[in-house]
């Protein structure tokens, strides 16, 4: 079990990896399937741990990245994608992959903070000026809001924008009545479902369509830092919801490859304070205190509620809201 070594690696780790050796001249390579908005992280990351692993075992080592939606991302391993390690958007899409044997049902134990080593939430990124005046939930079923979102369908972040309008209007409102009825509002007022949350900054930063995006608080200050603040701004919701994005080994592909020894150790490196470091610079929520602390002026609080607080967790959230039938169905009926 993972969780049963301490952090930061083990000599025995690095022993093992002996064991995962490429052939004569050849580096050992890992691949990291991934959701939409991680590939500015990853590319750091991955550089990093590069560095580290040669410096420790002196093996050479390629990590390579696959990006997509999450749900896309879980059904190409289910097919075949040979991904020694998946990090997606929620814990869900790994349950669905462990469904297949090709994981322990319980992957969920074997990392500090149920195998989240950072997280995020959803936040509105609109036009300069906030012209439409969006300032919460119920802002985007107004008429005349163009409305910005992945496809629920096949994009880990756009089920938990789903959830985060669901959870909000209850908390305000004290009715699932209400809640569904800005579900419905929002989805009318969607012009396009990219299919992954990267399409969909695409589509509000670049093609100029819409006037809101319900982006991750990291990918809203991606599309802020790499357009400046002259064109777009971030506003916070009253109330939204902490996404908690998942890593898993995929054991029965590493075990295959023989790469295990180093694919846990990736892993167990996203929690070390270096990596920590990385995720706060590009506006992930570390889980360590001690750099949460150090960073803390660069996230805003506002109040957040999880999803085992609100819907009972993944499993019941599925069945309600995105199974065949179920809320999401019901908003999107009329599209």
């Amino acid at each position: 079990m993972i969780r049963s070594r301490p952090l930061p690696l083990l000599a025995a780790t690095l022993v093992a990896a002996l064991f995962a050796a490429p052939a004569a001249g050849q580096p050992l390579r890992l691949l990291n399937a991934s959701y939409d908005p991680t590939r500015e992280l990853y590319q750091e990351l991955n550089a990093t741990f590069a560095r580290e692993w040669t410096a420790k075992t002196g093996q050479t080592i390629e990590l390579q990245q696959s990006h997509g939606g999450s749900g896309k991302q879980a059904r190409a391993v289910i097919d075949g994608l040979e991904a020694d390690v998946v990090t997606l958007a929620l814990a869900w899409d790994i349950d669905a992959i462990a469904a297949t044997g090709l994981l322990p049902k319980s992957w969920q134990e074997r990392l500090p903070h149920r195998s989240c080593p950072y997280t995020s939430t959803v936040v509105f990124l609109v036009r300069k000026g906030n012209p439409k005046g969006i300032r919460d939930w119920d802002d985007l079923a107004r008429p005349g809001v163009a409305v910005i979102t992945p496809n629920p369908k096949t994009s880990g972040g756009a089920r938990w924008n789903v959830l985060a309008a669901w959870g909000w209007a209850v908390r305000r409102h004290g009715s699932e009545e209400r809640a569904r009825a800005l579900l419905r509002g929002i989805f009318q007022n969607v012009p396009v479902l990219d299919t992954g949350a990267r399409g969909a900054t695409i589509t509000f930063v670049e093609r100029g369509i819409g006037d809101v995006l319900l982006a991750w608080e990291n990918e809203a200050w991606l599309a802020l830092r790499e357009l400046g603040p002259d064109r777009l701004e971030i506003v916070l919701p009253s109330v939204s919801i902490l996404a908690e994005p998942p890593v898993a080994l995929v054991d029965r592909v590493a075990d295959r490859r023989r790469t295990r020894a180093a694919a846990e150790a990736y892993l167990e490196f996203l929690y070390s304070p270096a990596a920590q470091e990385i995720a706060a610079r590009h506006h992930y929520r570390p889980t360590s205190p001690e750099v949460m602390a150090k960073h803390a002026t660069d996230f805003p609080s506002l109040e957040l509620f999880t999803i085992d607080e609100q819907f009972g967790g993944w499993a019941r959230a599925h069945e309600r809201f995105f199974a065949a039938g179920g809320e999401l169905d019901r908003a999107m009926a009329r599209r």
